[in-house]
Order: C-alpha cells, then sequence, then structure tokens
C-alpha cells in the first residue's frame, strides 16, 4: 500500500503527493492508500477524490506507533560537499534515527545550511521506509551551543583517544539508550572543542580501524546503536 505524509490534521494530501499519487501512481476513487502524520498515527485511507492538486480521501481506520524504546540522535558537521549530507540523512532515515543535528565546528568547511531540501528528503526516505516518525532535523549551531542541548544519558565523540585504548561504539553503548553522537567535519575536531565535549559528558569512541568520511562515520554511528538494539 502506498505511505503518503500530511502533518496537518485534514483529509486530503499536500500538492506534492496528490500530484504524485495521481500523475505519476495514477490512483482512482476508491482505491486504499495510508497516510501517516510523522508522530506515530497512520491513518488506513480511500481516495474519495481525484486531483491532481487537492486528492481527497476519506479515513477508515487509525493505526498508532509505539516509540522506540531507545532513540538515536546524531550530531554532525556538514560536509563541504552537500550531496554526501543528504545522502547520509536519506540513509539515516531509512535506517532509523529520531534527531539529527547540525553545529558548525572550528574546522568546519562549510558555514551555511538550508533544511528546506533536507527536510524533503527525509520526508521522501519516511514514506520509502514504510515509516510513520518523521525524525526532527535541527538547524546548525555552533559547536559550544549544540552541546549545551544534548541531555540524552548516553553522550559519545567519535575521536580516537591518544592516552587510553580505544573503545569501539558498539561495546560503549548500552540497549535501550537515549543515545547522542558527534561526528566532526573533514578536518575533524579541535583539541579545543574535544575537551568541551568531554567536559559535556561525553566519551570517546571509535567506529572501527578504517578513517571513514564524516557521512560515512555518521551512518556507521547510527547503525552500530541500531543493530545494538536488535
Amino acid at each position: 500500500m502506498h505511505l503518503f505524509y500530511q502533518p496537518a490534521a485534514v483529509e486530503y494530501l499536500t500538492e506534492d503527493d496528490s500530484r504524485h499519487a495521481i500523475k505519476t501512481l495514477r490512483l482512482q476513487i476508491g482505491d486504499d492508500i495510508a497516510v501517516t502524520d510523522g508522530h506515530g498515527n497512520r491513518h488506513l485511507a480511500v481516495i474519495s477524490t481525484v486531483d491532481s492538486r487537492r486528492c481527497s480521501f476519506r479515513i477508515t481506520d487509525t493505526q498508532t506507533t509505539v516509540p522506540r524504546p531507545f532513540s538515536v540522535r546524531i550530531c554532525v558537521a556538514p560536509t563541504k560537499n552537500l550531496d554526501r549530507i543528504e545522502w547520509f540523512v536519506e540513509k539515516a532515515v531509512e535506517i532509523g534515527v529520531e534527531r539529527i543535528s547540525f553545529f558548525f565546528g572550528q574546522h568546519s568547511e562549510r558555514r551555511v545550511l538550508k533544511l528546506e531540501r533536507l527536510e524533503k528528503i527525509a520526508v521522501a526516505a519516511m514514506k520509502q521506509s514504510l515509516q510513520s516518525f518523521l525524525p526532527r532535523l535541527d538547524e546548525a549551531l555552533p559547536f559550544g551551543e549544540l552541546l549545551k542541548t544534548s541531555i540524552e544519558e548516553q553522550r559519545f565523540i567519535a575521536h580516537l583517544p591518544t592516552d587510553e585504548p580505544p573503545i569501539n561504539l558498539a561495546k560503549r553503548a548500552t540497549v535501550n539508550g537515549q543515545y547522542s553522537v558527534l561526528i566532526g567535519p573533514e578536518g575533524d575536531f579541535s583539541d579545543k572543542e574535544i575537551q568541551q565535549a568531554v567536559a559535556a559528558g561525553f566519551q570517546m569512541v571509535t567506529l572501527g580501524s578504517n578513517r571513514l568520511r564524516t557521512e560515512t562515520a555518521a551512518l556507521t554511528a547510527c547503525q552500530l546503536l541500531n543493530f545494538l538494539n536488535v
């Protein structure tokens, strides 16, 4: 069954979804669809009006999805090449993530980030993977300001320590936790940022023996925490 996204409490699809339903999928009156509000509610519905700008539907049943017993927040510095961060957002949403936060670090090459396109990518990934929760995407903050927003019980910074044996994220984290993972920019974290993160309760972890690009590291952290909770 086709899944659509309508965050408002109305019985018609958004203009983009209406166009997709009628022009691309060629759905007709009486066809069954599913509609999610992105907050865990999924409505089973039947198309009642065929209109490529405002396709209406009639709800026949509503199912509520229970949130996961754990939550994953990935805090990542936007990459210079925006395509890479768009790829990360798409794949992270498909795998499972509750929140993606962006920050500008001392070594960040990109200093401007607009969320509009990333939000559209997240919505498309949510629908494609048949999920009922739309992850939260946060506006980019300076690194120090981001740390103030991190209240998750299990906080990690993906950085290889030099004065102690490295511990993999999958071994450091415990199941059913509220996780927050910091992923640095292409130029890595500065020494001052690492000190700030540790002072804010972040534990240093490794994501494996290979050196990873920013977007790969962010997705790896997301995967490890999801696999830990399978």
